[in-house]
């Protein structure tokens, strides 16, 4: 682990205190946490999901290069498994 200094506000300055002190924890622990945090909420920009290596004899879904390319595919095959819709094709009101 290395240190990092990082530029924070009074108000910002106090609210790590207080949170570090309400949850028995040290500032640095609360920062990266809340980093991890941030991070893990934060949806996949890359679509690094596409890239996963999958045994090309597997069964499943095809392989996409593209988020369009998954789109595509969804809109065109992947919701012809769940039937017609039941509501019809009136708007819903």
């Amino acid at each position: 682990m290395k240190k990092t200094s990082v530029y924070l506000s009074d108000e910002d300055r106090a609210r790590l205190a207080r949170l570090a002190e309400r949850e028995g924890k040290s500032q640095a622990l609360v920062l990266r946490e809340a980093l991890a945090m941030y991070d893990a909420s934060r949806p996949d920009r890359n679509f690094e999901i596409f890239s996963i290596e999958v045994d090309p004899e597997a069964p499943g879904l095809p392989r996409f290069e593209t988020a369009q390319e998954f789109q595509d595919w969804l809109d065109t095959e992947g919701l012809k498994c769940f039937g017609a819709d039941s509501l019809g094709d009136e708007p819903l009101s």
